[in-house]
């Protein structure tokens, strides 16, 4: 792994949180909160479609939409939790 993909992460990763932060409302995670939802939205977006058999596409763009569904996914498990 080279400083490349840790920085196409951490770009991929703050975009789909900040977005997926965006569409869940009462919750805001701040910067690093953004950059962590999405990379661990990548994580649980990656894994939710391989199950549904759902395939969003290659590169940059297949990459933000599976992760900001992942994020979306985590941020509304983390809002009932909060309830």
């Amino acid at each position: 792994m080279d400083i490349g993909q840790v920085l196409t992460w951490v770009t991929v990763g703050g975009l789909a949180g900040y977005l997926a932060d965006l569409a869940v409302s009462g919750i805001r995670v701040g910067l690093l909160g953004a950059i962590i939802v999405g990379i661990l939205g990548g994580l649980v977006g990656g894994w939710l479609f391989a199950q549904l058999g759902i395939a969003a596409g290659a590169g940059l763009v297949g990459s933000i939409i599976t992760a900001f569904v992942g994020a979306l996914v985590l941020l509304l498990v983390l809002r009932a939790l909060r309830r």
